[in-house]
């Protein structure tokens, strides 16, 4: 018994990948591909990719964002699980990591449900929102950390009311809770982390999976 989150051991953690993980072929792929590239500690985690892809089955999702797309591993997570009218708005600046998303999505069969917006996310956003709030069911958001509490205000808008925002790296490897650490992108995660405790507009779960993922479901 415990009354605290187990910390997880190699081991554990392998064995917990062992009898839990369902990752398809298509995801394995891209993940292994990711691990070659400089950066690949920006992608999130197999178990993580499973579990949102649950919390958006759960929701009857059908129109959602995805905040930074990196090789494109959390995007095509959502698109395999959403049904055939479904629709990821993909957000990202950088073509050459976003070519690979869009060749694995091809290959998953999920390429016509990700609109892939090339932009800056604060215009992706902004346009978004001259379409109508509260018409999105679910949104991740993983990209550049000082715009973390911009991106926030822009899905609670977008988001429906019982929609759910995800915000992954919310623990920072641990970075927010020692007080000596205080770079840019540590701060901003920090400030939001305490910005979502105390909104009213929002129930809260803070999941400690990979990096930390908080829950925001909008009221």
């Amino acid at each position: 018994m415990s009354n605290k989150t187990l910390c997880i051991t190699k081991e554990l953690y392998n064995y917990m990948l062992s009898i839990s993980l369902r990752e398809p072929d298509v995801l394995r792929e891209l993940r292994n591909e990711t691990a070659q590239d400089e950066n690949a500690n920006m992608q999130i985690s197999p178990e993580q990719g499973q579990f949102m892809g649950l919390l958006v089955k759960l929701l009857g999702a059908k129109q959602t964002i995805d905040v930074g797309v990196y090789t494109g591993y959390s995007s095509l997570c959502i698109g395999l699980v959403l049904p055939s009218d479904g629709r990821v708005i993909a957000c990202d600046i950088n073509r050459e990591w976003t070519d690979i998303a869009r060749r694995y999505w091809r290959k998953a069969g999920v390429e016509d449900k990700i609109e892939l917006r090339l932009a800056p996310a604060q215009q992706t956003l902004e346009d978004l929102l001259e379409q109508g709030v509260d018409i999105f069911d679910f949104a991740f958001i993983d990209a550049d950390k000082k715009n973390y509490d911009m991106y926030y205000e822009y899905c609670l808008q977008l988001i429906r009311p019982g929609g759910l925002i995800a915000i992954d790296n919310v623990l920072w490897d641990g970075a927010v809770a020692d007080a000596a650490i205080n770079d840019a992108d540590t701060v901003a995660i920090r400030n939001l982390n305490q910005k979502i405790h105390t909104d009213s507009r929002v129930e809260i779960s803070l999941v400690p999976i990979a990096d930390g993922l908080a829950l925001v479901r909008k009221i």
